[in-house]
């Protein structure tokens, strides 16, 4: 308890500290004492981290949904602008320096030069005074004027400079946001990845396994979100549809309609659903029973055998350990049959190990979102073996999707949402 609470204090004050610079920097340094902009700045300033606060806290808080709603947007978004004006601001402050040097090199060479006073030849040298014996300087009154202000042509430069740099700040993050959130109202594009395995028979051979993760369905991403996804996927026609975690963000009750277009999943061998941590932050029993009705099948520590010539297998996020219902390899491929090929489905990529120790030859996975927001990728990479793509870890191969929604901020920058057509290829064809 003690070290989350000095955690949550050093986090309050980096977000306190940041929050004082981008206000210092876009609205101070850009507007007058008292003006009505720099009182409306100051407001949003306050304003949007607490917005930002109630879209992180109303979920968990059993906030009416509609509240959720309506804090989500503003919050969320504010997040992502938040980072982005942070590093265009950062980098505004090695420019900064350079651009006023210029502009004052600039006015210093278009001033004209000053012209020398006239003198005349003829004017007899005027006779020197006999000099006045000299006096101290008169103490200064306890109330004299302070030294004189910087010239005003100095602070109107430094004035523009702010502007400049703080608008093109602006206008970069916005861009960049506005980009990104496009990019998940999209919705995610196909992606197609060949995997072959030894172990796979000549007959499945081009075997078409569809894999969505991360659709975080929630207070911004709803019922079209899913419709998009689904025709997406039949749009390629998969032979199996393999759904890894992370559907929701939020209960049955108030997300349950935003899922029903998942029952018009069509694919030759079935639509499968392993959980992911999300899920047990939104009831993750409840949430097996509803895609259950939806016509998918959960596979909970459980595996099935394809017709085509493999064993697919899915286990429990590790999130459900708090609950007692983490994932069981034991369970779900201990006494499995090692000359056909294994394809597991796990919402984290942390789990290979087990999978390799398991004799797993494919493990299909989310979870990361392949960071999401630059710079996240390298935070991701710290805390799992694979961030996105194919790896080979042993004889198990791992592919992580970047999933097909958001968390947080509808924002993607530097990791597109996707849907993967894994298409496993024999060796033996």
């Amino acid at each position: 308890m003690v070290v989350f609470l000095l955690v949550l204090i050093v986090v309050l004050a980096l977000l306190g500290a940041v929050h004082w610079y981008v206000w210092r920097r876009l609205v101070r340094d850009v507007t007058t004492r008292g003006s009505l902009p720099r009182r409306l700045g100051t407001a949003a300033v306050v304003a949007l981290p607490l917005l930002s606060f109630a879209a992180l806290a109303s979920s968990r808080a059993g906030a009416p949904f509609l509240l959720q709603q309506v804090v989500a947007w503003p919050g969320f978004l504010w997040l992502a602008l938040l980072l982005y004006v942070t590093l265009a601001l950062a980098v505004g402050e090695a420019v900064r320096p350079v651009l006023f040097r210029w502009l004052t090199r600039r006015a210093q060479a278009a001033a004209p030069a000053p012209v020398p006073a006239p003198v005349s030849e003829h004017v007899p040298p005027a006779p020197e005074e006999p000099a006045e014996p000299a006096l101290a300087d008169p103490p200064a009154p306890a109330d004299s004027p302070a030294p004189a202000a910087p010239p005003a042509t100095d602070v109107s430069r430094r004035l523009f400079v702010s502007r400049v740099v703080g608008g093109a700040a602006a206008a970069a993050a916005v861009g960049t946001v506005g980009y990104g959130t496009y990019g998940v109202l999209r919705g995610p594009r196909v992606k197609r990845v060949t995997v072959p395995l030894a172990k796979i028979p000549r007959a499945a051979h081009g075997y078409r396994i569809a894999v969505v993760s991360d659709i975080h369905l929630g207070p911004i991403l709803g019922r079209a979100h899913t419709q998009r996804i689904v025709d997406t996927i039949n749009a390629t026609q998969p032979d199996l549809i393999a759904v890894v975690g992370d559907l929701v963000d939020g209960t049955v009750e108030n997300l349950g309609s935003a899922a029903e277009p998942l029952a018009r999943l069509r694919a030759r061998h079935g639509s499968f659903f392993v959980t992911g941590n999300h899920e047990y932050f939104s009831g993750a029993d409840a949430w097996v029973d509803h895609v259950r009705e939806l016509g998918l099948r959960p596979l909970r520590n459980e595996r099935v055998e394809v017709a085509a010539g493999f064993d697919l297998a899915g286990v429990d996020d590790v999130a459900g350990e708090s609950e007692g219902q983490g994932p069981d390899f034991a369970r779900a491929l201990g006494d499995r049959d090692r000359a056909r090929a294994a394809v597991l489905l796990a919402h984290q990529p942390i789990v290979v190990h087990d999978a390799v120790r398991h004799g797993v030859d494919l493990q299909l996975s989310g979870h990361t979102h392949g960071g999401q927001l630059w710079p996240g990728n390298y935070l991701a990479e710290l805390a799992n073996p694979t961030v996105a793509g194919l790896e080979r870890y042993g004889d198990t191969q791992l592919y992580v999707s970047r999933g097909a929604g958001a968390w947080g901020p509808p924002v993607r920058v530097g990791a597109p949402s996707d849907i993967t057509v894994v298409e496993l290829a024999s060796k033996q064809a």
